[in-house]
């Protein structure tokens, strides 16, 4: 193990908050263009990971090991362009996300610098944070029997994670694109074990790659931006906020709350009635 590059690392942060800053500018840009619809910036969540882990890899050329380099970000990258393709196949064509409505009607003043202010800016900020393992899971090199094993795990949990998401999505829009489902609650496949087998999903991919940046002590700060991304989709604005609204859409939501887990993946308290 060598020395850590603190100085190469450093740099990185700097620039990859402009980064991330321009990201959010652009796409605040985009919304405006598009008449004020702000729900453009799920879609760049996901896309603004993948560029901040290609300008990582770029920066941190010889500073860390190069298998490890590539294997994050692209990890990251399939991680974040499927997630913006599935948002924005899903969100297309229907109205704007009622979240983004409800904060554009609280605006007083500029319009725009109150989007900036309470949509851009924060997820700007949340976004650089998490993305710290990314960042520095790319610099210093590591070697040893529990380099090998947090590796190993890391990528586990990544492809674990991967599964959730994806086979969660993928199941929950055939079900949806049923009109036989209409006002039903979907608890099949996946959806048997855990309400949310996408938000456990993308959490087990951060947790994955924060195991990647371990194999070197500063990689410990990723913990810090693991256990953020997870509280968000747990009890942030992930899981929570979205069943606070769906029991009144779905009237077998609450017995379906009973008997599924929340968030990790466990077998349901009792057998699902169809």
């Amino acid at each position: 193990m060598t020395t850590f590059p603190w100085s190469a690392a450093l740099t990185n942060l700097w620039v990859t908050a402009a980064v991330v800053l321009a990201v959010m500018l652009v796409a605040l840009g985009v919304a405006l263009a598009r008449g004020g619809r702000h729900d453009g910036i799920d879609i760049v969540w996901g896309a603004g990971f993948a560029a901040v882990a290609v300008t990582t890899l770029i920066l941190s050329a010889g500073e860390g090991d190069a298998w490890r380099r590539w294997l994050i970000t692209a990890l990251t990258v399939v991680w974040g362009l499927r997630l913006a393709w599935h948002i924005g196949r899903r969100n297309h064509g229907k109205p704007e996300d009622k979240r983004y409505v409800e904060i554009m009607r609280e605006a007083k003043g500029n319009p725009n610098l109150h989007a900036f202010r309470r949509v851009y800016l924060p997820q700007g900020a949340v976004m650089w944070v998490v993305s710290l393992p990314v960042q520095l899971g790319q610099y210093g090199t590591g070697g040893g029997v529990l380099t090998t094993v947090v590796t190993v795990l890391g990528v586990l949990s990544w492809c674990v994670g991967f599964f959730f998401e994806t086979v969660g999505d993928a199941q929950l829009a055939r079900f949806t694109a049923d009109p036989a489902n209409k006002g039903t609650v979907m608890d099949r496949g996946l959806w048997r074990y855990t309400r949310h087998p996408n938000y456990f999903g993308d959490a087990a991919v951060w947790w994955g790659l924060t195991l990647l940046a371990l194999h070197h002590l500063p990689g410990l700060v990723g913990l810090v931006s693991a256990a953020l991304m997870t509280w968000l989709l747990a009890k942030g604005t992930g899981a929570k906020l979205l069943e606070s609204s769906i029991g009144e859409r779905r009237p077998g939501y609450a017995d379906y709350v009973r008997r599924t887990s929340g968030f990790i993946p466990m077998p349901p308290r009792e057998p699902a009635h169809r």
